[in-house]
């Protein structure tokens, strides 16, 4: 993805060499403090019985990633079953680094941002759980008045969304927006601090989902995808895109990045990667217009504001397989929930999909190093159906991406900086 130039000052600091000592012993005992308590964080990560971050599988998900033949692995991925406490909800993502440190910012985003998420969505569950409570005391609806949940674009953005009781679920929707805005926000403005390793010139994609019920809410940065596999009206299984990818080829943003003096253009021994380039350096060449970190191009615009994808799940809808851009390179959506669909049993599913791009990567570029790989596929219909088979002999169908597919929040385009 490039590299590039750091504007930080190292010059030395005023005063005697002593004094320049003690600065930098204070610096390392800060450091090793840091490091000592994110040993210990991570160890109670780690010890989360529900949380899964390795090659494996459970009841609902199938995960496995691969190193690739770029140097060291910058993929991570994580499954995290009653999310939040609650039996209903499970977290999944797919993160992609890329620089010097992108596999510490991969596994940073990995290990933070499901947690900030949770924390996020329970302070926004009390305070709607107040304002309910406060407009059944003033016997009027909260949503009807100054205060609605959509605004009339983003009513259009939800319309194809069938629902019993549209207040509810409006007010659901509103609740895992404003959390998953809030966490990822948050989650940049860690890494920006962060002491242990550089973001000025690394960071990460991030594809993520929150499956709550029928509830599923999926938020995105990068190049990474989310594809579900459903069946058609006539029982066809098909594969339907949830994410875009958020690469600076797209025209709102490209447009975006231009405003902002960011340079757009592709190398000539690769024209159809286009990347963002500072405005008067040729650095640091990022193929995506969204990530975690990359601090040199944040004010060049590049931003972290989560694409944010909202599907209400049916009993039609079978599997969503995440993956990072080294499964999606080779192989079509198509392919891979067609390869899901085949494999004998569930735990084997994300594992045939990486070994199934390994082998597409050394056909179609014999000359390329195979990008690194992480793949997780989540089932949806656990709670109904114990048998670990899928059905090796479903038919199968192209399914176009268009605004019935992707229900996509089009307020993450230009008008939204990191500024706020």
């Amino acid at each position: 993805m490039g590299s590039c130039l750091s504007n930080e000052s190292r010059s030395p600091v005023p005063g005697s060499p002593l004094g320049v000592r003690k600065k930098k012993s204070l610096k390392k005992r800060s450091i090793s403090r840091n490091s000592s308590l994110e040993f210990r964080r991570d160890d109670q990560l780690r010890r989360i019985p529900e949380r899964m971050f390795l090659n494996g599988s459970s009841k609902i998900a199938s995960l496995f990633m691969q190193q690739g033949k770029k140097g060291v692995n910058q993929d991570a991925m994580v499954v995290w079953e009653n999310f939040g406490s609650r039996l209903d909800t499970v977290f999944c993502g797919v993160f992609d680094g890329h620089g010097p440190f992108g596999h510490m910012v991969a596994k940073r985003v990995r290990d933070s941002l499901p947690s900030r998420l949770s924390a996020h969505l329970e302070v926004c569950s009390k305070a709607d759980e107040v304002l309910r409570e406060i407009s059944l005391n003033k016997t009027c609806s909260i949503n009807s008045d100054t205060t609605s949940v959509l605004s009339a674009d983003e009513d259009s953005i939800f319309s194809s969304i069938a629902v019993e009781d549209p207040d509810k679920e409006t007010q659901i929707i509103k609740t895992f927006k404003e959390s998953f805005l809030k966490a990822f926000k948050f989650m940049d403005r860690e890494l920006k601090t962060h002491t242990n390793f550089d973001c000025f010139c690394s960071g990460t994609t991030a594809v993520t989902l929150v499956k709550q019920g029928q509830h599923l809410v999926i938020g995105n940065v990068g190049d990474s995808r989310a594809v579900i596999g459903t069946r058609d009206n006539d029982d066809s299984l098909i594969a339907v895109q949830l994410t875009l990818d958020l690469k600076p080829s797209l025209p709102a943003e490209a447009a975006r990045i231009k405003k902002c003096r960011g340079r757009i253009f592709a190398l000539q021994e690769e024209p159809e990667v286009a990347r963002v380039w500072l405005p008067n350096n040729n650095s640091p060449g990022l193929a995506m217009a969204r990530a975690f970190g990359d601090f040199c191009l944040k004010d060049f615009g590049l931003i972290s504001v989560p694409d944010i994808t909202y599907r209400n799940l049916t009993n039609k809808d079978e599997f969503v397989v995440l993956a990072t851009d080294g499964i999606w390179d080779v192989l079509s959506n198509e392919d891979v929930v067609n390869i899901v669909a085949s494999v004998p049993t569930r735990s084997s599913a994300a594992r045939a999909v990486v070994q199934s791009a390994v082998r597409a990567w050394r056909f179609m570029y014999p000359t390329s190093r195979v990008d690194d790989c992480a793949v997780v596929c989540l089932f949806l219909d656990s709670d109904s159906n114990n048998n670990n088979n899928l059905s090796a002999s479903s038919s199968y169908s192209t399914t176009a991406m268009s605004k019935e597919n992707i229900v996509s929040n089009e307020c993450n385009n230009s008008e939204i900086t990191e500024k706020d």
